[in-house]
């Protein structure tokens, strides 16, 4: 069956979709903040990798990805589109194989990766992040 052609009203949507400073990034940052943390924004952790985490504590080597549900295929709010069903299904699959290749790369270079799904509730997913930073830090 062939591709369905992508509508305009569709395509405007999907090229309006931001991928830095989305609400429940600017949330968790901001109660990380609070927290008394310290950390990067959009920095790649690894050299020679073309791989930016969304926040990043260089010291405690801990790089936190913030998912969005649709784009990295949430396990439980994924959803498959209709329209060029294959085209989106090929792109959600390159998503998450690209995601669980950057975890073991950052594992191989003794970083820790947290990933935050869009849906979760920024002050819990910050609570998980200092422990994981401040045990790193303590050593």
């Amino acid at each position: 069956m062939p591709a369905l052609e992508t509508t305009p009203k569709i395509r405007s949507r999907m090229s309006g979709q931001r991928s830095r400073d989305t609400d429940i990034e600017i949330a968790l940052r901001k109660t990380l903040h609070a927290a008394g943390l310290r950390y990067r924004v959009h920095r790649r952790p690894l050299k020679g990798v073309r791989r930016e985490a969304d926040i990043l504590f260089g010291p405690a080597r801990v790089a936190v990805f913030v998912d969005g549900c649709f784009w990295h295929g949430c396990p439980e709010h994924a959803t498959w589109p209709k329209n060029n069903a294959l085209f989106w299904r090929e792109k959600i699959e390159k998503n998450r194989a690209r995601d669980r290749d950057t975890d073991a790369r950052l594992a191989e270079a003794g970083w820790a990766s947290v990933r935050v799904w869009e849906h979760e509730d920024a002050t819990e997913a910050a609570k998980r992040i200092a422990t994981l930073v401040r045990e790193r830090r303590a050593g």
